[in-house]
């Protein structure tokens, strides 16, 4: 099995080379794109099946978000939502005769904790400002500062070995077994896959989330309603 930390260029374009993950990874995303807007152009007060299971996964989003973070989830419904679909997708992909999922190369994994870093840190100094995000770093002391800062690095690498970890397992047991054992023997494992597929998805969204939640803080309101509940019998 070819290694998996080095890739081969399918082409290029100019001097940048072009990598079966990073193709797929297109494919994915003008996938995701045309069924967005394939089922949204007509949606209606009363819906079908496509637009019930468009809201049912939206209320459940926002549900595990406001669960979450403790914060109307409209400001962040659109990122932890695609953070999620894309993950999943590529995931999935593996399913797909001649595909790797893009999540089984290092690189689209190291660009999806990228993304979710990149996010935590504009939506800290949004809603704390600048000053007020880079004083977290010195909670609950400025003994601290150093080992937060680490912290941020770490579970930004943390993300990246989990989801590559996962998937790359996945694939490398089924393509062993598949090798040794023919085409039908490896369907409970594909199944197995698929569950893994999604779970590791969950999880990708639910970490950004986390993150995201720690960086902006606790919503205003939540505090005194939060004491309220403290004093209720």
């Amino acid at each position: 099995m070819d290694n998996p930390l080095v890739l081969e260029p399918l082409f290029r374009l100019g001097p940048v080379p072009v990598t079966a993950p990073v193709v797929a990874t297109w494919a994915i995303m003008a996938g995701l794109a045309l069924f967005s807007v394939l089922a949204t152009r007509r949606l209606a007060l009363r819906p079908g099946r496509v637009q019930t299971v468009l809201e049912l996964f939206s209320a459940t989003l926002d549900g595990q978000i406001r669960a979450t973070m403790g914060r109307d989830p409209a400001p962040f419904r659109a990122l932890i939502g695609t953070i999620f679909l894309f993950v999943l997708a590529a995931n999935w992909s593996s399913l797909i005769p001649g595909v790797e999922p893009p999540t089984a190369a290092l690189e689209t994994d190291a660009a999806a904790a990228f993304v979710v870093f990149a996010a935590t840190t504009g939506y800290g100094i949004r809603y704390r400002g600048l000053g007020g995000y880079l004083r977290t770093f010195a909670e609950p002391s400025w003994v601290m500062i150093p080992l937060n800062i680490i912290e941020q690095v770490t579970r930004t690498v943390a993300l990246i070995v989990r989801l590559f970890g996962n998937v790359m397992s996945g694939v490398f047991v089924i393509g062993v077994v598949l090798s040794l054992a023919g085409l039908f023997v490896p369907i409970p494992l594909m199944a197995l896959d698929l569950l893994t597929g999604g779970v590791q998805a969950y999880i990708f969204a639910i970490l950004a989330t986390v993150f995201i939640g720690a960086a902006v803080g606790e919503s205003p309101s939540a505090a005194p309603r939060a004491k309220e509940e403290e004093q209720s019998p």
